[in-house]
């Protein structure tokens, strides 16, 4: 009220005619020596009068803070009575845990403490005779689903919601923004939100199996908390990985995944949040018998949960079977669903059908129009998102499968991410990337209904808020987001700093690994807030931003080192012809052999290793296979991996092996030259590692999946490691040749390297398509006399092989001769 007081006042005063000669003749503020011989004392006093009333309009718009350290809580009977009694535990214990503050439920007014929150509907006209806040109108979103108002008047924070899964999200909003201590709840007095979610799926798998880094260790407690937090945060689906799959049983399972199945459904249904499955079938459709069991199957998981919204039935990841199949298979498995529960639905994806089976599935449902399917999924390896919203008739829903948990080898690969780290970290290594994410996003929810994401682990747990967040606002900043989670992980002390520090950590993986200056200020930001708040020691979260910093920052030291290192070696071999072979490759293995003999930044490891196990006994985190029990190596063991040759000693010694195989010393000489000279293409030559950030300067391409990072033998490939980054048809482009002279391009890789340049194909001098193998190529002169040319590969066909078997091009150098 002061506020428009103020402000009625001034404004008043502003209209008044003399005024507005007066800011005519002089819009500058006068000051005390100024001369003003035409000012009347009355014109004087109304301009003292005006900026008087504009200082205290400002003033009183200013929030004071309202400590609420006595509370209670009044409930509507309107509002579900399993979420009534959820908000009320929410309440206490998550104001409890941060302030230490009781909360106290009433009955009525009369009970009422000091301070009260009010949760009830925006349809309610009247909680215990008094009426809640008047809205702005229908359009207001309190009265859309989902939507809320948080609003402080009368020492009563009403919390309003559309309906009432609505009204947990307005609690959300409060704990989000609302500042803790002990003793202290605190909010402004001029808090007045409403806020209504753009899409209305925001979802994510956490499925209970054995595959996942983390979730296969949690209990039922720890699913509930995670599952409220998420909820906190405006996620209003959560998606199982029930019991038909055949990854096997964890180590680490506390109950049975048929049991937490059921524990799953509960939870969400205490929150009212839609409850999904994952469900594909691996089997043979086209067999009756085998059939029938599959639904048998189906149906005995639907018969045990007392909450079942959707199901998400994979066409093609896993799956092997034709849409002609797959469709009457669903349309049955519908009619048993709706048996438990009546209001569920089936959605399909198109992942990996051919342009065959695409066009099935629409004719299928422009001919059938079924009324059992409720909508379509995008995922990995699906027809283009765009194209599948275009097609898809608009009685379907669409929504979007992102995988949010991969780093490479995935829909939303690392962009720009060194070799080192795609090695080190792998796959599932922790990955906060919210500017990314958000970008990706905003990028493909408008074609869709929402999202419900891929994900294999808590570490990407800063990733699954921001795409709740996203999908709740698409324009809320980045780091707003990141201040409301550091303000309600971490301490209300911390929002800014632990926000820009998550950043810090994003950026720490732009590029080349050498060149980026910012990891090491990175590390010492963190292990400030780290040694200044050792009460988050025990915070999982918390914990996954400080070994990321500390990991960033020794494999950085570890690359710059070890790269050193074999620089010397080289150097060593070139010298083979003075100094002999044998005693130049003894001297060399001994040089890049130095990172194991001679490790550096020992105290950053044992603080890896330290925070590597800390994770395992806060959430489970299996960061290697042999001490905590991972399921493959590619699930986040980054701790396996810590080590991992950043140089190439292995492939080294498995070359010096094959060279004192050689008859003659003067073969052992000129490879041992080839080695040394690997990067080095001669004068006015040049050399690209295909995909490796920091050494590929004419590479024009970038690999939409990071299928470009190689991942053999479980990880611990002995290859050499610009074989291990690829593509496989990169295109590449070269300016400033001479004109006059003869180049030769040699490639080598695996398999065929159909290559063209400026659009003419290429006939080979040499073509070993073996790993490793060298194909040559004599660029015809013509093609030279511009000063420029083009490269590109074209693809074989081999539609019948893996992905992972495919033609791929790691090394190409251009020779001038």
């Amino acid at each position: 009220m002061k506020y428009w007081v103020g402000i009625k006042i001034g404004y008043a005063i502003a209209q008044n005619q003399e005024c507005k000669v007066l800011s005519l003749r002089n819009p500058g503020i006068p000051s005390r020596s100024s001369a003003h011989p035409n000012l009347s004392f009355p014109m004087r006093l109304k301009i003292t009068l005006l900026f008087f009333c504009l200082f205290i309009s400002i003033t009183a718009a200013l929030a004071t803070p309202v400590n609420l350290n006595k509370l209670t809580v009044l409930i509507s009977e309107d509002i579900k009575p399993q979420v009534s009694a959820a908000a009320l535990e929410v309440l206490q214990d998550e104001i409890g845990k941060r302030s230490k503050i009781n909360v106290s439920p009433i009955q009525n007014w009369k009970e009422a403490g000091k301070f009260t929150i009010a949760l009830t509907l925006s349809s309610t006209a009247s909680l215990d005779g008094k009426t809640p806040p008047k809205s702005t109108g229908k359009d207001s979103p309190e009265f859309q689903a989902e939507g809320f108002r948080v609003v402080w008047t009368e020492n009563v924070l009403w919390i309003i919601g559309a309906d009432s899964r609505a009204v947990l999200f307005g609690i959300g909003e409060l704990l989000r923004t609302a500042s803790f201590a002990k003793g202290e709840f605190i909010i402004d007095d001029q808090l007045d939100v409403a806020s209504a979610p753009q899409y209305s799926l925001r979802g994510h798998q956490i499925g209970y199996r054995n595959l996942a880094n983390s979730y296969d260790a949690w209990s039922v407690d720890q699913y509930e908390q995670y599952i409220r937090e998420l909820m906190l945060f405006g996620t209003n689906a959560i998606e199982n990985i029930p019991p038909t799959d055949e990854d096997g049983a964890s180590p680490h399972f506390k109950i049975s995944r048929e049991e937490m199945n059921v524990r799953m459904s509960e939870l969400c249904d205490k929150y009212d949040l839609e409850y999904w499955v994952w469900t594909p079938a691996t089997v043979d459709l086209s067999d009756l018998e085998i059939r029938a069991k599959e639904l048998d199957l189906h149906e005995a998981n639907y018969k045990k949960v007392p909450r079942l919204d959707n199901i998400f039935f994979p066409g093609g990841d896993p799956g092997h079977n034709h849409p002609s199949e797959v469709l009457p298979f669903l349309k049955e498995l519908h009619t048993r669903l709706i048996k438990y529960h009546p209001n569920a639905g089936i959605w399909i994806s198109l992942q990996g059908f051919s342009q065959e089976q695409v066009d099935y599935f629409y004719q299928y449902l422009e001919e059938n129009k079924p009324t059992w399917l409720r909508g379509v999924v995008s995922g990995p390896s699906s027809p283009p998102i765009s194209e599948t919203r275009f097609r898809l008739p608009k009685q379907y829903k669409h929504r979007n499968y992102p995988d949010v948990t991969h780093n490479v080898r995935s829909d939303y690969p690392v962009p720009n991410f060194d070799q080192a780290f795609a090695l080190t970290i792998g796959r599932e290594g922790i990955n906060p990337m919210p500017v990314f994410y958000a970008n990706v996003h905003n990028k493909y929810a408008p074609f869709t209904d929402g999202f419900v994401s891929y994900s294999d682990g808590c570490h990407d747990d800063v990733n699954k808020i921001i795409w709740s967040q996203r999908g709740w606002n698409p324009n809320k900043p980045v780091r707003d987001i990141l201040r409301e989670y550091s303000n309600f992980f971490f301490d209300s002390k911390l929002e800014e700093k632990a926000a820009e520090g998550i950043l810090g950590l994003e950026r720490n993986w732009a590029g080349s690994i050498i060149d980026n200056g910012g990891i090491e200020p990175t590390l010492a930001y963190w292990k400030s807030l780290e040694a200044a708040n050792p009460q988050l020691s025990g915070n999982w979260r918390w914990q996954m931003l400080v070994i990321r910093a500390y990991y960033d920052s020794y494999v950085r030291h570890r690359k710059i080192n070890e790269t050193a290192l074999e620089r010397q070696a080289n150097l060593v071999m070139l010298n083979a012809e003075e100094m002999g072979t044998e005693a130049a490759m003894t001297q060399a293995l001994a040089l890049v052999n130095q990172a194991d003999t001679q490790p550096i930044q020992q105290d950053s490891k044992k603080k890896i290793v330290d925070y590597a196990q800390a994770l395992f006994e806060t959430i489970g985190l299996q960061t290697s296979v042999e001490k905590y029990q991972a399921s493959n190596s590619q699930r986040g063991c980054i701790l396996d991996f810590v080590d991992y040759p950043l140089n190439n000693r292995w492939w080294l010694a498995d070359q010096f092996d094959s060279v004192r195989s050689m008859g003659s010393e003067e073969k052992k000489i000129a490879h041992l030259n080839l080695i040394a000279n690997w990067e080095n293409p001669g004068k006015g030559g040049f050399y690209d590692d295909v995909s490796n950030i920091a050494n590929s300067p004419h590479v024009t391409t970038t690999v939409y999946d990071a299928v470009d990072f190689g991942w053999w033998d479980s990880g611990y490939s002995r290859w050499r490691l610009s074989s291990q980054v690829y593509q496989n048809n990169p295109e590449l482009k070269y300016e400033d040749l001479d004109p006059t002279a003869r180049y030769l391009i040699r490639v080598t890789g695996y398999g065929d390297a159909l290559i063209r340049i400026d659009g003419r194909r290429l006939e080979p001098l040499v073509y070993d398509k073996e790993l490793g193998g060298f194909k040559e190529f004599i660029v015809p002169r013509d093609l030279v006399g511009d000063g420029k040319i083009s490269v590109s590969f074209d693809r074989p066909e081999e539609s019948h092989l893996r992905w992972r078997n495919y033609s791929r091009i790691s090394d190409v150098w251009l020779i001038k001769r």
